[in-house]
């Protein structure tokens, strides 16, 4: 019977550790991005409003 190489199979997970917290991180950084584009995005339609009200109230 042949015998089991250990070290690969460690390997093999840790390399595959390695790309799942690479695609969490990758994921982490997008979200964060989306989230401060969307605030930006809120600000800019916030500040619009606030043209609008004034011009309103003139």
């Amino acid at each position: 019977m042949a015998k089991t190489n250990f070290q690969y199979e460690k390997r093999q997970r840790e390399l595959e550790k390695k790309k799942k917290a690479e695609e969490k991180a990758k994921r982490k950084l997008e979200a964060k991005q989306h989230k401060g584009e969307g605030a930006e995005a809120a600000q800019e339609e916030n500040a619009g409003e606030a043209v609008e009200q004034d011009d309103d109230a003139a």
